[in-house]
């Protein structure tokens, strides 16, 4: 034993809830067995039980020497053996007999009365609910002292965060370099206020993350947590509504407590919108609940000095559904804008999550950062994990590049449906109709870069024709839009140059060239005769009883103009489509056969069946 161990005091056994909970349970059975064992020995009468009929003929032969009625049902009393000795009898009486006194009293027997007593088990009947409403009351006195969760409706039900064995900090959330510039201001301060306090700059008091999901919200505050090093508080903002009128409130009064006493803290409310939805929605009245915990929201945010060292960290993917006066300067004073990574931020978030798997060093991580674009932190991770998975399906010890291929496809396009039985006529409409859209981008100057085409069902689709940007863009020209519309339509028009008639697989497409025409003429000012204005409400309803319908800010007629600009454009790309794919027959149908006999064709496989030239990227 080491020395320390030999000088520890002892340390003593902690009674807890269980405990006193069995010590309770004792009391109620001792307190069962007492009045039990009253009722046992109480009851307990040593007189022979006879029938009346046998009374009545004891009595007719004076046998009867003494008796005791009680309350007129029941008879007790002596009879006289032949020998002399007396035997104690007991009988009820069944009936109500008015000749009974008569005959007592012509047969001289002792007569008495007397009232029967209380039962034990009367009395324990009375007792019983009175003992059991003590015992429950008090077990659940003893609960409360032990730190049970009952009665702690209103209490706070954040979490203090607990760092692992590896803290998270800001080297392992990749890319988000603006954000994280943001959320180092803050750790700053949490480390060293003295310098802001000489300065006489004044930290904010709220920082709201805004992003779409999967982006790396909560990863950055778990982040701000390992490196302010600070007690970091965090809660859902679901958490804080229940059943119960006030609890809201309550637990934010408690939240905020809790912070002020471990000040220097971080506060972190996760999905911030569950709870801080604009007031007065509805026309039936908002959540009177919820609208109660955003006001003590309100209050305890801008009610608290910033001395006291306390900084709120909020996350949300809906910062239009949030109430102005949570979002005005004193609550949530800056916004951190969490945005979408760019192929460098995705390779390398890539790099990250590949640490954590045995890949191959063949695998070009450049290559899969600029095959998906648009992707969230969170898709990425899913892709790595996706990979994995399929490299255990084939049992291998090494994940490869075409793991990581599969998985991609598997996320943009679906679950391939291998075991969906198609006829061989319906296979050849799906290979014409997916060979239109394929088609289409060799001839246009301004659309994406082909990746693959499929008549392997994914998902919902039969058919699947994806394209890929070549890099990031973040916004779109009129002729890129319109190119867009014409590879929408191109499966309708391959259809309709080889069948003559189309099919239902086109109505997807035809809806969503619709709405890209529809958002040129209305939004984009992209139609010469409308101009540049904006026509219709562009906010759609936030939530029920905010907005019932949209207004319409525009005439009939302006109406009309805006369905003839639309079909406009929509006929142009149609005409046009259908132009160059009659131009273009014989490559159309050898597209078809090629993808009826192998089903997925790569950018290069349709380059080199075609023979157009292969991309800087491919030589």
């Amino acid at each position: 034993m080491d020395f320390d161990d030999q000088n520890k005091p002892p340390q003593r056994k902690q009674e807890g809830p269980a405990r006193g909970s069995k010590a309770a349970l004792a009391l109620f059975l001792s307190l069962a067995l007492l009045f039990s064992a009253l009722f046992v020995f109480n009851d307990k009468n040593p007189a022979k039980e006879i029938d009346y009929s046998a009374f009545l003929t004891n009595l007719d032969l004076g046998n009867v020497d003494a008796v005791k009625i009680i309350d007129q049902f029941e008879i007790q009393g002596t009879l006289k053996g032949k020998t002399g000795a007396e035997a104690l009898f007991r009988t009820n009486i069944p009936y109500l007999d008015l000749n009974l006194l008569q005959k007592l009293r012509d047969k001289g027997v002792k007569i008495s009365g007397s009232v029967k007593g209380t039962s034990p088990w009367q009395v324990l009947a009375e007792f019983a609910p009175w003992l059991f409403g003590f015992f429950i009351l008090w077990l659940m006195l003893r609960q409360v002292q032990g730190n049970n969760k009952a009665f702690t409706f209103g209490k706070s039900r954040a979490k203090r965060y607990i760092e692992p064995p590896k803290k998270i900090s800001f080297s392992d959330v990749a890319g988000q370099k603006e954000a994280k510039y943001e959320l180092l201001e803050v750790v700053d301060y949490l480390k060293n206020p003295q310098k802001f306090v000489k300065m006489g700059a004044r930290i904010p008091k709220g920082v709201l993350l805004v992003g779409m999901p999967g982006t790396g919200k909560t990863l950055l505050a778990k982040a701000v947590a390992g490196e302010a090093n600070v007690p970091f508080f965090h809660m859902s903002g679901s958490d804080f509504v229940e059943m119960f009128v006030g609890v809201g409130a309550s637990r934010v009064r408690d939240l905020f407590e809790q912070g002020r006493r471990s000040a220097p803290c971080i506060i972190f409310i996760d999905e911030l919108d569950a709870v801080g939805r604009t007031r007065g929605a509805g026309y039936g009245g908002g959540h009177d609940e919820r609208e109660q915990t955003l006001n003590q929201m309100l209050v305890e945010m801008d009610g608290f000095d910033t001395k006291d060292g306390v900084i709120i960290l909020a996350a949300t993917n809906r910062p239009d559904v949030l109430d102005p006066a949570l979002l005005r300067p004193g609550r949530f004073d800056r916004q951190v804008v969490v945005a979408m990574p760019d192929v460098k931020e995705r390779e390398d978030i890539l790099a990250i999550h590949m640490q954590k798997i045995p890949v191959d060093p063949d695998v070009d991580v450049k290559r899969l950062a600029r095959a998906t674009p648009g992707t969230s932190g969170a898709d990425l991770a899913n892709l790595v994990n996706e990979a994995a998975l399929w490299a255990i399906r084939k049992d291998r010890s090494i994940v490869e590049m075409g793991d990581f291929e599969e998985a991609r496809d598997k996320i943009l396009m679906g679950v391939a449906r291998t075991s969906l039985v198609i006829t061989d006529e319906e296979k050849r409409a799906t290979a014409v109709h997916e060979a239109g859209h394929a088609l289409i981008h060799y001839h246009l100057a301004h659309s994406d870069p082909l990746h693959k085409v499929t008549v392997v069902p994914r998902g919902r689709a039969l058919g699947l024709t994806l394209s890929l940007p070549e890099k990031d863009v973040y916004s779109r020209s009129r002729a890129w839009l319109e190119d867009r519309i014409c590879v929408m339509y191109g499966g309708f028009a391959a259809e309709k140059i080889i069948y003559g008639e189309t099919t239902t697989g086109t109505a997807q497409d035809i809806r969503q060239a619709t709405d890209f025409a529809r958002k040129m003429v209305c939004e984009w000012g992209m139609a010469e005769e409308m101009g540049p204005v904006a026509f219709g409400q562009e906010d759609e309803p936030i939530f029920i009883g905010k907005e019932i319908a949209q207004h319409k800010d525009y005439s009939e007629d302006t109406a009309r103009k805006i369905d003839a600009a639309v079909k406009r454009i929509l006929e142009g790309a149609l005409s046009r489509v259908i132009g160059l794919l009659t131009e273009h027959r014989d490559q159309l149908e050898r597209l078809a056969d090629e993808l009826v006999a192998k089903e997925t064709l790569e950018d290069s496989d349709v380059r080199s069946l075609l023979g157009f030239p292969l991309r800087e990227a491919q030589a």
